[in-house]
């Protein structure tokens, strides 16, 4: 069973993959960030247990369907695969905006669905990555670290300064992976 803090939640849209106010609806629209399935690797190698967790209202807007999501996933684990790491899980929320449901951020529905694939009794030390204050409140709503990144929406989530006292900043999600398998080098916790 993966410690609480050697878990790495990360947002899917603006973090992982070029996100668009057009919805990614196919795998040819969904485009890694420079630097982004290598940094997943690296925190899957250096012991990092990495779940996703999405918001993926394009379904309930009928913009896709939930096979062509798991294609696009599919194709994330492979790749993540390739370079040597993995992704415990991938959870996703397909409902829409007006759909009240508990699973879409910023309520934290998708990241008690990884707690409970992995069999966590808590995710208090965990660390969240977003670029969106949605991503950031899920997480901080079951005690994950919350991490903003620029990349995707983050700049114009830093700039409206909102609720981020809390949150780290990186430029991206290299940065961010560099940064914590270096302080698990100064400061391991096994």
């Amino acid at each position: 069973m993966p410690s609480t803090q050697q878990l790495v939640i990360l947002d899917r849209d603006g973090v992982i993959n070029h996100d668009s106010d057009a919805y990614i609806k196919s795998l040819s629209e969904w485009i890694p960030l420079p630097g982004a399935i290598e940094a997943i690797a690296k925190l899957s190698c250096a012991g990092f247990t990495v779940a996703v967790a999405t918001n993926q209202s394009g379904i309930a807007r009928g913009f896709y369907d939930d096979a062509t999501l798991q294609t696009m996933h599919d194709h994330l684990h492979a790749l993540v695969n390739a370079k040597g790491g993995q992704i415990a899980h991938i959870a996703y929320c397909p409902h829409g905006p007006d759909d009240h449901c508990y699973c879409r951020k910023p309520l934290p529905g998708l990241l008690v669905e990884i707690q409970k694939k992995l069999g966590l009794e808590t995710l208090e030390g965990s660390w969240m990555v977003g670029d969106s204050l949605r991503d950031l409140q899920a997480g901080e709503a079951v005690g994950c670290r919350p991490v903003l990144v620029k990349t995707g929406k983050g700049q114009k989530t830093l700039y409206k300064k909102v609720d981020l006292e809390k949150a780290v900043i990186y430029s991206d999600l290299a940065e961010f992976a560099d940064w914590l398998c270096d302080q698990q080098e100064i400061n391991p916790l096994s």
